[in-house]
Protein backbone atom coordinates (compact mmCIF):
# COMPACT_ATOMS: atom_id res chain seq x y z
CA UNK A 1 0.00 0.00 0.00
CA UNK A 2 1.44 3.38 -0.79
CA UNK A 3 1.26 6.71 -0.11
CA UNK A 4 -0.70 8.88 -3.27
CA UNK A 5 -1.19 12.36 -0.72
CA UNK A 6 -0.32 14.03 1.84
CA UNK A 7 -2.89 16.91 3.67
CA UNK A 8 -0.65 19.60 6.00
CA UNK A 9 -2.48 21.12 8.20
CA UNK A 10 -1.65 23.37 11.29
CA UNK A 11 -2.88 22.50 14.74
CA UNK A 12 -2.89 23.22 18.62
CA UNK A 13 -1.42 21.33 21.25
CA UNK A 14 -2.97 20.31 24.88
CA UNK A 15 -0.76 22.59 26.20
CA UNK A 16 1.59 25.58 26.12
CA UNK A 17 5.75 26.52 25.11
CA UNK A 18 7.08 27.85 28.47
CA UNK A 19 10.70 29.48 28.56
CA UNK A 20 12.22 27.26 30.82
CA UNK A 21 15.09 29.17 31.54
CA UNK A 22 13.27 32.20 32.19
CA UNK A 23 10.88 31.01 35.12
CA UNK A 24 13.93 29.02 36.92
CA UNK A 25 15.58 33.00 36.69
CA UNK A 26 12.28 34.04 38.67
CA UNK A 27 9.92 34.60 36.59
CA UNK A 28 6.90 34.91 38.55
CA UNK A 29 2.99 34.02 38.24
CA UNK A 30 0.30 36.73 36.73
CA UNK A 31 -2.48 34.52 36.39
CA UNK A 32 -1.65 31.95 34.35
CA UNK A 33 0.61 34.15 32.75
CA UNK A 34 4.33 34.72 33.26
CA UNK A 35 6.11 38.60 34.05
CA UNK A 36 8.92 39.13 32.41
CA UNK A 37 11.06 39.16 29.05
CA UNK A 38 11.52 35.64 27.84
CA UNK A 39 15.40 34.69 27.55
CA UNK A 40 15.69 31.60 24.95
CA UNK A 41 15.32 32.83 21.40
CA UNK A 42 12.63 32.26 19.32
CA UNK A 43 9.86 33.04 22.37
CA UNK A 44 8.06 36.60 22.23
CA UNK A 45 6.59 35.64 25.64
CA UNK A 46 7.60 34.03 28.60
CA UNK A 47 4.70 31.27 28.16
CA UNK A 48 2.96 31.31 24.44
CA UNK A 49 0.08 28.88 22.80
CA UNK A 50 1.06 25.42 22.11
CA UNK A 51 1.27 24.52 18.56
CA UNK A 52 1.45 21.38 16.34
CA UNK A 53 1.46 20.49 12.56
CA UNK A 54 -0.76 17.53 11.34
CA UNK A 55 -0.07 15.16 8.60
CA UNK A 56 -2.76 13.25 6.91
CA UNK A 57 -1.35 10.31 4.67
CA UNK A 58 -3.66 9.48 2.30
CA UNK A 59 -2.72 5.79 1.00
CA UNK A 60 -4.14 4.20 -2.42
CA UNK A 61 -7.26 2.94 -0.84
CA UNK A 62 -8.39 5.92 0.75
CA UNK A 63 -6.95 5.10 4.37
CA UNK A 64 -5.49 7.58 6.24
CA UNK A 65 -3.00 7.68 8.59
CA UNK A 66 -2.41 10.38 10.98
CA UNK A 67 0.46 12.05 12.87
CA UNK A 68 1.01 15.35 14.62
CA UNK A 69 4.31 17.31 14.83
CA UNK A 70 4.73 18.61 18.50
CA UNK A 71 7.32 19.29 20.48
CA UNK A 72 7.92 19.41 24.18
CA UNK A 73 7.10 22.48 26.62
CA UNK A 74 10.32 23.25 27.65
CA UNK A 75 11.58 23.97 24.03
CA UNK A 76 14.99 25.17 23.09
CA UNK A 77 16.68 24.08 26.39
CA UNK A 78 18.27 21.47 27.77
CA UNK A 79 20.42 19.97 24.44
CA UNK A 80 16.74 20.26 22.90
CA UNK A 81 15.84 21.40 19.15
CA UNK A 82 14.51 24.93 18.79
CA UNK A 83 10.78 26.37 19.26
CA UNK A 84 8.54 24.22 16.95
CA UNK A 85 6.20 27.21 15.79
CA UNK A 86 3.33 25.84 12.64
CA UNK A 87 4.26 28.74 10.34
CA UNK A 88 7.57 28.46 10.45
CA UNK A 89 8.00 24.26 9.05
CA UNK A 90 4.68 23.93 6.93
CA UNK A 91 6.43 25.54 4.21
CA UNK A 92 9.33 23.29 4.51
CA UNK A 93 7.04 20.39 4.82
CA UNK A 94 5.16 21.27 1.67
CA UNK A 95 8.38 22.17 -0.52
CA UNK A 96 10.84 19.48 1.08
CA UNK A 97 9.23 16.24 2.75
CA UNK A 98 5.75 15.65 0.93
CA UNK A 99 7.56 15.69 -2.95
CA UNK A 100 9.24 12.13 -1.03
CA UNK A 101 6.58 11.26 1.15
CA UNK A 102 4.34 10.83 -2.58
CA UNK A 103 4.43 7.11 -3.44
CA UNK A 104 6.43 5.53 -0.48
CA UNK A 105 4.97 2.08 0.46
CA UNK A 106 3.37 1.69 4.06
CA UNK A 107 3.77 -1.94 3.88
CA UNK A 108 6.29 -2.04 6.58
CA UNK A 109 6.63 0.36 9.54
CA UNK A 110 10.19 0.20 10.94
CA UNK A 111 12.56 0.67 7.54
CA UNK A 112 10.62 3.50 6.20
CA UNK A 113 10.41 5.14 10.08
CA UNK A 114 14.54 4.78 9.78
CA UNK A 115 14.51 6.62 6.58
CA UNK A 116 13.14 9.52 7.81
CA UNK A 117 14.12 9.83 10.89
CA UNK A 118 17.73 9.48 9.76
CA UNK A 119 17.00 11.83 6.58
CA UNK A 120 19.60 14.92 5.88
CA UNK A 121 18.15 18.07 4.20
CA UNK A 122 20.43 20.62 3.37
CA UNK A 123 23.00 18.61 5.34
CA UNK A 124 20.77 18.78 8.74
CA UNK A 125 18.41 16.12 10.65
CA UNK A 126 14.33 17.15 9.87
CA UNK A 127 13.38 18.87 13.39
CA UNK A 128 12.54 16.26 15.94
CA UNK A 129 9.32 17.16 16.09
CA UNK A 130 8.65 16.60 11.95
CA UNK A 131 10.66 13.09 12.65
CA UNK A 132 8.00 12.97 15.15
CA UNK A 133 5.02 13.49 13.53
CA UNK A 134 5.95 11.62 10.29
CA UNK A 135 6.87 8.24 12.14
CA UNK A 136 3.32 8.60 14.10
CA UNK A 137 1.87 8.88 10.59
CA UNK A 138 3.95 5.76 9.03
CA UNK A 139 2.74 3.74 12.10
CA UNK A 140 -0.92 5.02 12.07
CA UNK A 141 -0.77 4.28 8.00
CA UNK A 142 0.86 0.82 8.21
CA UNK A 143 -1.39 -0.28 10.87
CA UNK A 144 -4.51 0.77 9.00
CA UNK A 145 -3.73 -0.99 6.09
CA UNK A 146 -3.29 -4.31 7.69
CA UNK A 147 -6.49 -3.42 9.75
CA UNK A 148 -4.92 -4.24 13.22
CA UNK A 149 -3.81 -2.00 15.73
CA UNK A 150 -0.45 0.10 16.46
CA UNK A 151 0.51 -2.29 18.61
CA UNK A 152 0.46 -5.15 16.90
CA UNK A 153 2.28 -3.77 13.94
CA UNK A 154 5.21 -2.70 16.91
CA UNK A 155 5.30 -5.93 18.29
CA UNK A 156 5.80 -7.93 15.20
CA UNK A 157 8.50 -5.69 13.13
CA UNK A 158 10.28 -5.96 16.58
CA UNK A 159 10.27 -9.27 17.41
CA UNK A 160 8.40 -8.64 20.77
CA UNK A 161 7.09 -12.24 21.53
CA UNK A 162 3.72 -11.80 24.44
CA UNK A 163 0.68 -13.66 24.49
CA UNK A 164 -0.97 -10.95 25.79
CA UNK A 165 -1.27 -6.89 25.67
CA UNK A 166 -1.95 -5.57 29.26
CA UNK A 167 -2.12 -2.45 30.54
CA UNK A 168 0.62 -0.32 31.68
CA UNK A 169 0.57 2.22 34.73
CA UNK A 170 -0.80 5.43 34.15
CA UNK A 171 1.18 8.50 35.52
CA UNK A 172 -0.54 11.75 35.93
CA UNK A 173 0.77 15.28 35.84
CA UNK A 174 -0.74 18.69 37.77
CA UNK A 175 0.73 21.52 36.16
CA UNK A 176 0.50 24.14 38.96
CA UNK A 177 -2.82 23.04 39.94
CA UNK A 178 -1.30 20.88 42.15
CA UNK A 179 -3.58 20.51 44.87
CA UNK A 180 -7.34 20.40 42.92
CA UNK A 181 -5.58 17.97 40.40
CA UNK A 182 -4.86 15.49 42.90
CA UNK A 183 -8.27 14.90 44.05
CA UNK A 184 -9.21 14.37 40.33
CA UNK A 185 -6.70 11.69 40.36
CA UNK A 186 -7.79 10.35 43.35
CA UNK A 187 -10.99 9.83 41.99
CA UNK A 188 -9.44 8.30 39.20
CA UNK A 189 -7.56 6.15 41.07
CA UNK A 190 -4.42 7.22 38.98
CA UNK A 191 -1.65 4.55 39.43
CA UNK A 192 1.11 7.37 39.97
CA UNK A 193 0.42 10.98 40.57
CA UNK A 194 0.72 14.00 40.78
CA UNK A 195 3.97 15.69 38.98
CA UNK A 196 3.36 18.80 41.51
CA UNK A 197 5.50 20.89 39.05
CA UNK A 198 7.99 21.98 41.53
CA UNK A 199 10.24 24.49 39.13
CA UNK A 200 11.12 27.47 41.29
CA UNK A 201 13.28 27.19 44.75
CA UNK A 202 11.73 29.89 46.60
CA UNK A 203 7.81 29.18 46.19
CA UNK A 204 8.26 25.49 45.83
CA UNK A 205 10.76 23.59 47.30
CA UNK A 206 11.67 26.20 49.92
CA UNK A 207 15.22 27.29 50.36
CA UNK A 208 15.58 24.10 52.64
CA UNK A 209 13.65 21.67 51.00
CA UNK A 210 10.56 22.57 53.76
CA UNK A 211 7.93 23.03 51.08
CA UNK A 212 8.26 20.28 49.18
CA UNK A 213 8.22 18.06 52.66
CA UNK A 214 4.96 19.75 53.46
CA UNK A 215 3.40 18.84 50.01
CA UNK A 216 4.37 15.74 50.26
CA UNK A 217 2.68 15.11 53.89
CA UNK A 218 -0.26 16.18 52.38
CA UNK A 219 -0.11 14.19 49.34
CA UNK A 220 -0.12 11.46 51.60
CA UNK A 221 -2.57 12.64 54.02
CA UNK A 222 -5.02 13.48 50.68
CA UNK A 223 -5.02 9.92 49.04
CA UNK A 224 -5.65 8.28 52.85
CA UNK A 225 -8.58 10.86 53.44
CA UNK A 226 -10.40 10.23 50.07
CA UNK A 227 -9.45 6.56 48.65
CA UNK A 228 -12.27 4.52 47.77
CA UNK A 229 -10.45 1.17 48.36
CA UNK A 230 -8.20 0.83 51.47
CA UNK A 231 -5.94 -1.08 48.79
CA UNK A 232 -5.57 2.14 46.68
CA UNK A 233 -1.87 2.72 46.85
CA UNK A 234 -0.61 4.90 43.97
CA UNK A 235 3.29 5.87 43.47
CA UNK A 236 4.10 9.26 44.56
CA UNK A 237 5.86 11.11 41.43
CA UNK A 238 7.04 14.42 41.84
CA UNK A 239 9.18 16.55 38.87
CA UNK A 240 11.33 18.96 40.39
CA UNK A 241 13.58 20.19 37.54
CA UNK A 242 16.56 20.36 39.31
CA UNK A 243 15.81 22.78 41.82
CA UNK A 244 16.56 20.21 44.89
CA UNK A 245 20.57 20.50 43.23
CA UNK A 246 19.92 23.92 43.68
CA UNK A 247 18.84 24.36 47.13
CA UNK A 248 21.72 22.16 48.14
CA UNK A 249 24.71 23.54 46.11
CA UNK A 250 24.85 20.13 44.43
CA UNK A 251 25.93 18.77 47.49
CA UNK A 252 25.39 14.70 46.82
CA UNK A 253 25.47 14.39 51.18
CA UNK A 254 23.32 16.86 51.35
CA UNK A 255 20.60 16.00 48.28
CA UNK A 256 20.75 11.82 49.45
CA UNK A 257 20.00 12.87 52.91
CA UNK A 258 17.10 15.37 51.72
CA UNK A 259 15.46 12.70 49.14
CA UNK A 260 15.42 10.07 52.31
CA UNK A 261 13.80 12.87 54.30
CA UNK A 262 11.17 12.89 51.28
CA UNK A 263 11.16 9.04 51.48
CA UNK A 264 10.18 8.66 54.72
CA UNK A 265 7.48 11.40 54.92
CA UNK A 266 5.89 9.65 51.98
CA UNK A 267 5.34 6.24 53.84
CA UNK A 268 3.92 3.71 53.23
CA UNK A 269 3.91 5.25 49.31
CA UNK A 270 6.51 4.65 47.22
CA UNK A 271 7.99 8.08 45.87
CA UNK A 272 10.06 8.58 42.71
CA UNK A 273 11.71 12.28 42.68
CA UNK A 274 12.30 13.15 38.90
CA UNK A 275 15.72 15.28 37.73
CA UNK A 276 16.91 16.07 41.46
CA UNK A 277 19.48 18.14 39.71
CA UNK A 278 20.22 19.08 36.43
CA UNK A 279 24.18 19.58 35.64
CA UNK A 280 24.03 21.87 32.83
CA UNK A 281 25.11 19.30 30.79
CA UNK A 282 24.88 15.60 29.27
CA UNK A 283 28.12 14.50 31.12
CA UNK A 284 27.59 16.28 34.73
CA UNK A 285 24.14 15.56 34.50
CA UNK A 286 24.49 11.47 34.25
CA UNK A 287 27.47 12.05 37.10
CA UNK A 288 25.43 13.85 39.36
CA UNK A 289 22.73 11.16 38.89
CA UNK A 290 24.55 8.19 39.04
CA UNK A 291 26.66 9.49 42.48
CA UNK A 292 23.02 9.90 43.83
CA UNK A 293 21.96 6.61 42.59
CA UNK A 294 24.19 5.03 44.14
CA UNK A 295 24.34 6.49 47.77
CA UNK A 296 20.25 6.13 47.87
CA UNK A 297 20.96 2.08 47.25
CA UNK A 298 23.51 2.08 49.37
CA UNK A 299 22.04 3.66 52.19
CA UNK A 300 18.53 1.00 51.52
CA UNK A 301 16.71 3.57 50.42
CA UNK A 302 13.70 2.58 48.05
CA UNK A 303 13.16 5.86 46.54
CA UNK A 304 13.32 5.98 42.76
CA UNK A 305 15.71 8.81 41.01
CA UNK A 306 14.10 9.20 37.51
CA UNK A 307 16.50 11.05 34.80
CA UNK A 308 14.90 13.82 32.12
CA UNK A 309 16.70 16.86 31.31
CA UNK A 310 19.31 15.91 28.88
CA UNK A 311 17.89 12.64 28.52
CA UNK A 312 17.26 13.18 25.14
CA UNK A 313 17.75 11.68 22.36
CA UNK A 314 18.19 7.17 21.77
CA UNK A 315 21.56 7.38 22.41
CA UNK A 316 21.39 9.33 25.92
CA UNK A 317 18.83 6.99 26.95
CA UNK A 318 21.59 4.20 26.61
CA UNK A 319 24.28 5.97 27.65
CA UNK A 320 22.27 7.28 31.00
CA UNK A 321 21.27 3.57 31.43
CA UNK A 322 25.11 1.63 30.94
CA UNK A 323 26.00 4.67 33.49
CA UNK A 324 22.80 3.35 36.12
CA UNK A 325 22.23 7.24 36.07
CA UNK A 326 18.79 6.84 38.09
CA UNK A 327 16.47 4.31 38.96
CA UNK A 328 13.83 5.59 35.72
CA UNK A 329 14.62 7.11 31.91
CA UNK A 330 12.01 9.12 31.09
CA UNK A 331 11.66 8.68 27.70
CA UNK A 332 9.92 12.35 26.67
CA UNK A 333 8.83 10.97 23.59
CA UNK A 334 8.99 14.57 21.41
CA UNK A 335 12.70 14.63 21.95
CA UNK A 336 13.75 11.57 20.28
CA UNK A 337 12.10 12.55 17.26
CA UNK A 338 11.00 9.40 15.35
CA UNK A 339 9.17 6.84 17.51
CA UNK A 340 10.74 3.92 16.02
CA UNK A 341 13.76 5.55 18.91
CA UNK A 342 10.87 5.61 21.10
CA UNK A 343 10.44 1.82 21.01
CA UNK A 344 14.01 0.69 20.66
CA UNK A 345 14.44 2.91 24.16
CA UNK A 346 11.78 1.76 26.00
CA UNK A 347 12.86 -1.79 24.77
CA UNK A 348 16.66 -0.92 25.57
CA UNK A 349 16.03 0.04 29.31
CA UNK A 350 13.54 -3.16 29.86
CA UNK A 351 17.18 -5.05 28.57
CA UNK A 352 19.46 -3.58 30.98
CA UNK A 353 16.86 -3.68 34.18
CA UNK A 354 16.09 -0.03 34.25
CA UNK A 355 12.92 1.51 34.39
CA UNK A 356 10.97 2.47 30.86
CA UNK A 357 8.80 5.85 31.49
CA UNK A 358 7.24 6.26 28.19
CA UNK A 359 7.02 9.95 29.12
CA UNK A 360 6.64 12.90 26.73
CA UNK A 361 4.93 16.56 27.51
CA UNK A 362 1.80 18.06 28.20
CA UNK A 363 2.14 20.03 25.31
CA UNK A 364 1.38 17.19 22.67
CA UNK A 365 -1.81 16.20 21.06
CA UNK A 366 -4.57 13.55 21.27
CA UNK A 367 -3.38 12.03 17.94
CA UNK A 368 1.02 11.54 19.66
CA UNK A 369 -0.66 10.55 22.89
CA UNK A 370 -2.68 7.80 21.13
CA UNK A 371 0.53 6.62 19.03
CA UNK A 372 2.55 6.49 22.30
CA UNK A 373 0.09 4.58 24.55
CA UNK A 374 -0.12 1.92 21.60
CA UNK A 375 3.84 1.78 22.02
CA UNK A 376 3.71 1.41 25.53
CA UNK A 377 1.70 -1.34 25.72
CA UNK A 378 3.08 -3.38 22.54
CA UNK A 379 6.88 -2.73 24.28
CA UNK A 380 5.29 -3.58 28.37
CA UNK A 381 6.79 0.02 29.58
CA UNK A 382 6.88 0.23 33.38
CA UNK A 383 4.88 3.54 33.19
CA UNK A 384 2.98 5.71 30.42
CA UNK A 385 1.81 9.50 30.60
CA UNK A 386 -1.49 10.58 30.66
CA UNK A 387 -1.13 13.36 28.04
CA UNK A 388 -1.72 16.00 26.61
CA UNK A 389 -2.30 18.83 29.17
CA UNK A 390 -2.23 19.30 32.71
CA UNK A 391 -5.82 19.40 33.32
CA UNK A 392 -6.07 15.33 34.09
CA UNK A 393 -9.19 14.28 32.90
CA UNK A 394 -8.83 14.55 29.31
CA UNK A 395 -5.10 13.65 29.21
CA UNK A 396 -6.06 10.52 30.97
CA UNK A 397 -9.09 9.59 29.14
CA UNK A 398 -7.15 9.60 25.52
CA UNK A 399 -4.97 7.38 27.14
CA UNK A 400 -6.85 5.26 29.46
CA UNK A 401 -9.38 5.01 26.71
CA UNK A 402 -6.94 4.39 24.30
CA UNK A 403 -4.72 1.24 26.12
CA UNK A 404 -8.00 0.10 26.81
CA UNK A 405 -9.65 -0.20 23.20
CA UNK A 406 -6.22 -2.00 22.13
CA UNK A 407 -6.73 -4.37 25.05
CA UNK A 408 -10.28 -5.01 24.13
CA UNK A 409 -8.98 -5.62 20.46
CA UNK A 410 -6.12 -7.45 20.31
CA UNK A 411 -7.00 -9.92 22.95
CA UNK A 412 -10.18 -10.60 21.11
CA UNK A 413 -8.17 -12.38 17.98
Amino acid sequence: MRIKDVIISKSYTGFFFDDQKAIKSGAVNDGFLYVGKPIIPGFTTIRQKGEAISLQLILENGQVGYGDCAAVQYSGTGGRDPLFLADDYIPFLESEIKPKLIGESVDLFKPLAEKYDRMLVGGKKLHTAIRYGLTQAFLSATAVSHNVTMAEIVRKEYGIIESKYETVPVFTQSGDDRYTNVDKMILKEADVLPHGLINNMETKLGRNGELLVKYVEWLKNRINTYKQREDYKPILHIDVYGVIGTAFDNDIDKIVDYLIKLEETASPLHIRIEGPIDGGNKEDTIYYLKKITEELDKKGSKLEIVADEWCNTLEDIVDFANEKAGHMLQIKTPDLGGVNNVIEAIMYCNKVGIGSYCGGTCNETNVSAEVSTNIAVACMATQCLAKPGMGVDAGYMIVKNEMNRIIARTNRR
